[in-house]
């Protein structure tokens, strides 16, 4: 960056003022912003390059005295988060430089087509029509229509209409609905996530083999039978794979060891097994039946593990985004 700084914006110039300065006296002046100024001084910083000595020079007039000679300054990720770190608290840091760059990369349009629909669309509720347009319209296609049958009808309505007269928006308007999206809707996600003990026990009896399960599930049947009902609702079960479509039964079989299949389904129901068999092709359907026929008896903790094996699996896979499990309502099922 070389020549006049008349277009460089307020935030370019302290950016080139702290670099100019820098880490420890420009880390100090950068102490004394708000957070939102140093998240726009270091988004500017980041954004900088290489400026031409020139600019800093009529940049820092005021201090030329105490730079002695001044030089050319470097703008970089590297450079921004080296300042940052010796100013501020780590934590402050990691959120700063998330806002960046996002978490693996990742912006706030990708963390919000991963946030949960009903979640989502409660905030949109009680924003105006136009942002929740603009945020419906930026989100993955499938997400959005999740999202938009949970809003009021005529909420609904008004914002379809708005995507459809969108057109082309200004980079204003879209970075001030980041903005917010990141203060008011992301921030206080991340703050108020508090994972319900619920499912993390849920996880734990999926865990458990088939008789450690049923025992202490009926025992806390008779302490606690709500809680019991929630752990029951919130677990994932080899049978409950049949809530998956096909597409998704036959991702999963590309993905399980081809050894734990046969003992799996030797202690499956009728319906799981046939929920397999009809997503393979007929020779391959035929070899699984004479893998599970040539199995003989089968030990019962070598077909928990086995189906644990194939649901952890599911699992990792749904978590990927590569499957999707459901959640055990009715709408869920696959018919």
């Amino acid at each position: 960056m070389s020549g006049s700084t008349l277009a460089l914006s307020g935030a370019a110039r302290t950016a080139i003022l702290m670099l100019a300065l820098g880490d420890e006296y420009g880390g100090k002046l950068m102490a004394m912003l708000k957070d939102d100024e140093i998240r726009d001084v270091s988004r500017a910083m980041v954004g900088l390059g290489k400026v031409g000595p020139e600019v800093v020079e009529q940049l820092c007039q005021e201090f030329a005295a105490s730079l002695g000679r001044t030089s050319s300054v470097s703008g970089s990720a590297e450079a921004t988060e080296r300042m940052l770190r010796a100013m501020l608290p780590a934590e402050m840091v990691n959120q700063i430089l998330e806002d960046l760059y996002g978490p693996a990369g990742r912006n706030i349009w990708d963390k919000l087509g991963k946030v949960n629909e009903s979640v989502l669309a409660d905030y949109l509720c009680h924003e105006h029509p136009q942002t929740a347009s603009m945020v419906l319209s930026r989100v993955p296609a499938d997400h959005a229509a999740r999202v938009i049958p949970l809003l009021p009808e005529a909420l609904a309505i008004d914002v379809v209409e708005r995507m459809l007269a969108l057109g082309g928006v200004q980079r204003e308007a879209i970075d001030d609905v980041e903005r917010t999206l990141k203060v008011d809707f992301m921030a206080n996600l991340a703050s108020s996530a508090q994972r319900d003990p619920h499912a993390k026990m849920a996880e734990i009896f999926n865990s458990f083999d088939r008789a450690v399960e049923s025992r202490l599930i009926g025992a806390l049947e008779v302490k606690n039978q709500d809680a019991a009902q929630r752990i029951k609702a919130l677990m994932f079960t080899f049978d409950d794979l049949v809530r998956l479509a096909p597409q998704d039964i036959q991702t999963l079989l590309r993905s399980v060891e081809k050894e734990k299949l046969p003992i799996a389904l030797k202690g499956g129901s009728d319906r799981i097994r046939e929920l397999f068999l009809r997503n393979l092709s007929e020779r391959a359907g035929k070899m699984l039946r004479d893998d599970i026929e040539a199995l003989g008896p089968v030990r019962l903790r070598d077909v928990d593990a086995a189906q644990l094996a194939i649901v952890m699996t599911a699992k990792e896979l749904a978590a990927q985004g590569e499957i999707e499990i459901g959640t055990g309502k009715e709408d869920d099922l696959v018919i």
